[in-house]
């Protein structure tokens, strides 16, 4: 699902002081730190998926085969999105750190994806490949972690009634989060909320993003709701800038 892209252009010291401000309190350096991580890697996840459905004709053309889009490609392109939503060149940041070791973790995730995709999407003759951006975030999350482990988690949900695989399910701290913040009419749009959280029993850094229903969602989440859309699930029935998911982003101490 590909959602708008609102929730700030800038990261680092605006987020730190918003989260202050939904906390009420001022941040400690370790949230603040543990802020500007998780949202870097919400939108690095933000910006690859746009480049799966930017090529989702490609991806789709039954007369072509080999697509070039190769795990370097939907790299390149991701972190051109990415640098131009943040003003930060993911290459500057130190490998060693944490940011630097959770950022490599998901771009080397990215490309695990795409070559174990490759023959999917190069299939000739077939039209619709199935791997649509919703797909790509989910399996991209999947692969991350396989390669962090306990240190992180990153997640893709919705608002329950939305939601089209169970995995995807809001757990108890997400569903509380949407329901009584970002589905409420004074929710600033597009604001993120994060919390420092006990998760599985062990402390941990949270947060998570509202994401809303763009043009190119709606071929599969508009009008009429109830009819299939093209992967064989029933549309919502959603209108552009409606809360369509949530990026859920966990950072265990």
């Amino acid at each position: 699902m590909m959602v708008e892209r609102s929730y700030g252009r800038r990261l680092g010291l605006a987020l730190v002081l918003v989260a202050g401000a939904l906390w009420g309190v001022a941040a400690s350096a370790d949230d603040q730190g543990d802020q500007v991580v998780a949202s870097r890697l919400a939108e690095f996840l933000r910006s690859a998926r746009t480049v799966i459905s930017t090529h989702q004709d490609l991806i789709n053309d039954p007369t072509k085969g080999d697509k070039g889009l190769t795990g370097d490609r939907v790299l390149a392109e991701a972190t051109a999105i990415y640098e131009k939503a943040t003003g930060e060149d993911p290459a500057s940041v130190d490998p060693t750190s944490r940011e630097g070791k959770l950022l490599h973790a998901q771009m080397d995730a990215i490309k695990d994806v795409m070559a174990a995709n490759e023959g999917t999407i190069n299939a000739p003759n077939v039209g619709f490949k199935g791997f649509i951006p919703a797909t790509f975030a989910r399996l991209v999350n999947e692969k991350f972690q396989e390669k962090v482990g306990a240190q992180a988690r990153i997640k893709v949900t919705a608002p329950e009634e939305l939601v089209r695989n169970r995995t995807a399910r809001p757990d108890a701290w997400e569903n509380a989060v949407i329901t009584d913040k970002f589905a409420k009419p004074d929710w600033p749009k597009g604001q993120s909320f994060s919390e420092a959280v006990s998760v599985d029993g062990r402390p941990a850094f949270r947060l998570i993003v509202p994401e809303y229903y763009k043009p190119s969602c709606l071929s599969c989440h508009g009008t009429p709701k109830g009819e299939m859309d093209i992967t064989g699930y029933p549309k919502e029935g959603g209108k552009e800038g409606d809360l369509g998911a949530a990026i859920s982003v966990t950072l265990f101490q």
